[in-house]
Order: C-alpha cells, then structure tokens, then sequence
C-alpha cells in the first residue's frame, strides 16, 4: 500500500541488486544521499548516508545533493548525482564510485562531469543502455534557475561510464506545453517493441501542478514527440500531491513499475510542503502507449 517509503524519500530511484533491491533519494537533513533496501519493493529499510564525504569542489553545506542514480558496471558501482560547483554557484552532474551498492560512494573528480554553465547548469543524469550495448547519459538543462528554457540532452558514455564521448545532443524536448509551466525535468529512458519512451515530469516541483509524461522516437537520439496525453501521472483523488521525479524499475516478475515521489496533503492553497514520500504504481503498456495504474492507495499485489 502506498507510500511504499515514508516519510523524506524525493527524487527516487531504484537498483535492482544481488541482494534485493536499494533505493536512492535526495539530500535530507542528515544524509548527503538517502538510501534504503528492500526484498520485495514493498517493505524498506533505511540504510546510512551513500555519500558520506563531499569532494573539496562542492560547498561543505548539506542540501545540494541531488537526484542520485546508481548502476552496476563492471564489477562496481557508479552513481550519477546532481551537486553545486561552489567556483560557479550552479548544480552540475558528477560521479562516485563504491563496491557496494550501499556505498559509501566516493567521488574522485577533480571537478564536475557535466556542467552546461552558460545554459544554466546541468542535473538529473540518467544512464541508458541501447540493445546494441552503447551506453548514454540523458540529463536536463537547469535554465530554470535563470529564467531560460529547459531541454532535454544525451551524449554517449565511456565503457566504464565515467567520461563523456561524442557530443551532446538535444533529443527534440523543451518545456512549451501549458502543462510543463517553466521546467521539465527528470529524464526516464526506456525501450519498449522497439520504440524509444522518453518519460519526464514537469511544472514546479513544490506545487500540486508537479507531474509526469512522456515523448517517443524510433531513434535513441531522437527527436521525441511528445504525447498529446500528457500528462500520464498527476494530483488526482489520492492523497499523492504533485507525483513525479518518476524511476521505472522491473519487478521479479517482470512487471515494470513506476516508483516517483509525493507530497503529504498537508499544505494550503496552490503549493504543498511537508515531505515527499515514495510511491509505487504498475506500468503496462495498451496500444503503445504506457499506462500508470496510480497514484493509488488501495492495496495491490506485492510486485
């Protein structure tokens, strides 16, 4: 029943490892990077902070690390997160690395992997791996913070997924449809029969507004169109306020699954406050276009 991880859980993602399964989530007030395991996807157990330590590049203040999402490569663990570059008071993409998926993760970089300064800096990196085994990593332009523009970009990775080839490429997104206001964010990458969905969320995060959709392509690299249903996830009859920051995660039995975080209906007016929770919802896919079973609190089978 959902939330499925209560209490500050924002920005979720999550691994599915040898041992279970690890979720990752946003800064809160004692972790640089919250995590937590779980046997089923269901019943979870906070773990301690992934990132312990903070490179000399990023502020010793906490409440900068953003948005992290860990992957299996090679015979470690890589997590791509979102932290500020105090030289240039913007939030950049970077790396850590760890043997074990509850870390403590290390970045080494002397500086950020990916910082677009002059559009405003970069977050939310995801890493998605072709069926031909090319690798990339899909991110946002964070214009928002300066009132430019906000699009979606992909750049193919190395091997070992922590340096950059070939050039950054705009899939074709940005945010122009009344339901996206002034961002869109949080880049989901999957392959389905053969086609490219690209799901993202959009609006202010901290409004009931908040939300997910999606785009497709019959290429990795695009351009995506967007659906003319979105958005596919929204603030609805549930008590999940402003859902979206939007993970895809296979269950054992190869059911796929949307987790994404909410707030608590504890606020007044248009903006919400409190925290925001992790959620869980089935994903099917009728006609080719994806379907989220939620936000739904009543009871539905363990994954």
């Amino acid at each position: 029943m959902n939330p499925v991880l209560d209490g500050d859980f924002p920005d979720p993602f999550i691994l599915h490892a040898d041992d279970g399964y690890w979720a990752y989530a946003t800064t809160d007030a004692t972790s640089n990077i919250q995590v937590a395991h779980s046997t089923d996807l269901v019943h979870w157990q906070r773990a301690d902070d992934a990132l312990p330590d903070l490179p000399l590049w990023q502020p010793s203040s906490r409440g900068y690390t953003w948005a992290p999402e860990v992957y299996r490569i090679g015979g470690r663990y890589v997590m791509y997160y979102t932290a500020r570059f105090a030289e240039a008071g913007k939030q950049c993409i970077s790396t850590a690395e760890a043997d074990r998926p509850q870390g403590p993760f290390v970045d080494k970089r002397g500086k950020p992997l990916l910082c677009q300064l002059e559009l405003g800096g970069s977050i939310d990196a995801t890493r998605f791996v072709d069926q031909d085994g090319a690798s990339y990593l899909v991110w946002k332009n964070d214009g928002n913070c300066c009132g430019m523009p906000t699009e979606l970009w992909a750049q193919p990775l190395s091997e070992d997924g922590l340096t950059l080839t070939g050039r950054a490429t705009k899939l074709g997104l940005r945010n122009d449809e009344p339901w996206e206001g002034s961002v869109i964010e949080a880049p989901t990458l999957l392959l389905h029969d053969g086609i490219y969905y690209l799901f993202f969320s959009a609006n202010d995060y901290a409004s009931i507004d908040y939300a997910v959709g999606y785009a497709t392509s019959k290429k990795v690299l695009g351009p995506y169109t967007d659906a003319p249903e979105n958005p596919i996830l929204a603030t609805g009859k549930s008590n999940a306020i402003g859902p979206g920051h939007q993970a895809i995660i296979q269950g054992p039995q190869g059911q796929l699954w949307m987790a994404y975080h909410a707030w608590h209906p504890d606020a007044v007016g248009p903006s919400v406050g409190g925290v925001r929770s992790m959620w869980l919802d089935k994903v099917t896919f009728e006609n080719g276009k994806p379907i989220v079973h939620g936000p739904t609190e009543s009871p539905q089978a363990v994954p």
